[in-house]
């Protein structure tokens, strides 16, 4: 405890800011069905390295009228830039390893000034936290509504990530892996149908440095190591929802947004537009 608390210190712009842009709290750990603009939805988004974490919070982020914080597009973004942290950050990319809770505040820090800048209010978290000292630095300055697990069997996420590719003109995110496994043994099949490049970027498709299948793997081995704990610290305090993927996105959203209590919201949205 207190290494956490010499970190949290040493973390001072963060915590003081996060008590600015999160100034008031939401008790109840059941996701809102109100107006999203008064209810400012405070969520955390945990799972496995490609498992979609990005893509289910960008649209949750979309239809909540919420920012997405994404800490692996902080740590790209960071890579591109010519920042005192990129050369330190290129290397633990490409040895597979995790960021440092030093490094991800600092960047987090950041994108939060931005954000209040902007009078922007509430969340969604996306790959932070993702240790149990990062998830007690959270807690103590802000309450956490829900944390949404998704869930996916480990081949399939091997394939995904192997299947990864980015449009080196637009920075598109795309996936050209087809999963197709039947049902056996007891488990469910899963088909992920690819998720194609417009005809114009389909020739500027580029494969991440990271994305081969030793450090995928490396990823894997690490974040069952360091994370699940973090899994059984929210699921202690009774904010953890459990989400095992059935598919591709046709299939997941609509089963995700029923199990968030907001089958009927997008509906409603739609209508309104």
């Amino acid at each position: 405890m207190a290494a956490v608390t010499r970190l949290a210190k040493r973390a001072s712009p963060f915590s003081s800011l996060a008590r600015r842009c999160f100034s008031s709290k939401v008790n109840s750990h059941a996701p809102p069905r109100e107006d999203p603009k008064n209810s400012h939805v405070r969520w955390v988004f945990l799972g496995c390295p490609g498992v979609g974490k990005g893509t289910y919070a960008s649209r949750l982020s979309n239809l909540l009228g919420v920012p997405h914080i994404a800490t692996g597009d902080l740590v790209r973004e960071e890579l591109t830039s010519s920042g005192p942290l990129s050369s330190q950050l290129s290397e633990i990319v490409k040895q597979g390893q995790l960021v440092s809770d030093e490094i991800i505040i600092s960047l987090l820090s950041k994108k939060l000034v931005s954000g209040d800048a902007k009078g922007e209010q509430g969340f969604i978290l996306d790959g932070f936290p993702r240790t149990i000292k990062q998830a007690e630095i959270l807690e103590g300055v802000t309450d956490i509504d829900l944390v949404i697990n998704l869930r996916l069997r480990e081949d399939v996420l091997l394939e995904k990530c192997l299947g990864r590719r980015i449009c080196n003109q637009c920075g598109g995110n795309f996936n050209v892996a087809s999963i197709n496994i039947k049902a056996e043994n007891g488990n469910p099949g899963i088909i992920m149908a690819p998720l194609l490049p417009p005809r114009d970027c389909m020739s500027k498709l580029i494969t991440r440095s990271d994305d081969t299948e030793a450090v995928v793997k490396e990823r894997l081995r690490i974040y069952n190591e360091m994370t699940q704990p973090v899994e059984e610290f929210y699921r202690s305090r009774g904010k953890l929802l459990e989400f095992n993927l059935p598919g591709g996105i046709p299939e997941s959203w609509p089963k995700l947004l029923q199990a968030l209590n907001l089958d009927d919201y997008e509906d409603k949205r739609s209508a309104a537009a």
